[in-house]
């Protein structure tokens, strides 16, 4: 089953929203009949900061591919904007997406392509380089693993753990490396036997496929899932079957506290009912959640 596209099917909210002295962004008005049972996460940008970064690796890598068949009238300059569009276009899909319209524009232009999966490894070479320090410092005890997450999440696992809610987990980083970073991250205790990455075949892998187990499996409503992401997959795979989803706008570079404003108005787009900017307040947003009188704006 392919990924979807990012289709904006939503408006934005002519006004912001918030619960009361908080971060906390109110998109959309939802009454829920009963609280999740399960919740999903997306990883990088979600929970990860370990591969914080990885689109200024990935740019300059493509860009190098592609000047060689620039045509007539195109510039490094007008490359390098296609290049970073189209991949921010496609963020939230399987990284080996990114491939396929790398080698589709070189295609275009008259030249021959490598595979997808060649570019796919040399950008994973390049970046595993730039993460290697980050990895053998989580690995070796001299970097705390909470310099590598999104803040407050901990909080927001346990406190949906304390709840009775099943965490699963869901990336479109390869199935071997998640599993890795999660537990250098100390993640996997909390989804032992929920996390799922992108395979060789990628169309054995979505993110919408996860979803459908997690609903198949446990005999449960869409409206029992509640999904947490920075990449519009998710948001729009979680609205798609009537759960609760949540758009982490998360400033990866920065951690401002401060929602990024590309990240939040795609995501609400893309069906996000809140937004928050990272967990910091966690225990109000999952007060919120399973409070009696819904989630979301008023209409």
């Amino acid at each position: 089953m392919l990924e979807r596209d990012y289709t904006p099917s939503f408006e934005l909210p002519e006004s912001e929203t918030f619960l009361q002295d908080s971060s906390i962004e109110l998109v959309r008005f939802r009454r829920l009949a009963s609280p999740p049972q399960h919740a999903l996460f997306d990883f990088d940008g979600t929970l990860s900061l370990i591969r914080e970064g990885w689109i200024d690796i990935m740019v300059p890598m493509m860009l190098e591919a592609l000047l060689p068949f620039a045509r007539k009238g195109e510039t490094e300059a007008s490359l390098a904007i296609l290049v970073r569009d189209f991949v921010a276009e496609l963020t939230g899909k399987q990284t080996i997406y990114q491939m396929m319209r790398l080698a589709e524009e070189i295609s275009s232009r008259g030249g021959r392509a490598r595979t997808p999966q060649e570019y796919k490894d040399e950008y994973h070479e390049r970046l595993m380089s730039r993460i290697a320090q980050r990895r053998e410092g989580l690995r070796s005890g001299s970097i705390a693993p909470t310099d590598y997450l999104v803040p407050g999440s901990l909080d927001i696992l346990k406190a949906l753990k304390d709840r009775g809610v099943s965490i699963h987990i869901a990336s479109g980083t390869d199935e071997a490396f998640v599993l890795e970073e999660a537990s250098l991250l100390g993640l996997d205790t909390y989804a032992p036997a929920s996390i799922h990455g992108a395979k060789a075949d990628h169309r054995s892998f979505s993110k919408e496929m996860v979803i459908r187990a997690i609903l198949k499996d446990n005999r449960i409503e869409g409206s029992r899932l509640v999904a947490f992401g920075d990449g519009y997959v998710e948001i729009s795979d979680c609205a798609a079957v009537g759960g609760l989803a949540v758009a982490v706008a998360s400033d990866e570079a920065g951690r401002s506290g401060r929602p990024d404003p590309w990240k939040r108005e795609r995501l609400i787009r893309a069906g996000a009912d809140i937004v928050i900017p990272d967990y910091r307040e966690a225990a109000a947003l999952v007060d919120h959640i399973w409070s009696a009188g819904g989630t979301g704006a008023s209409p």
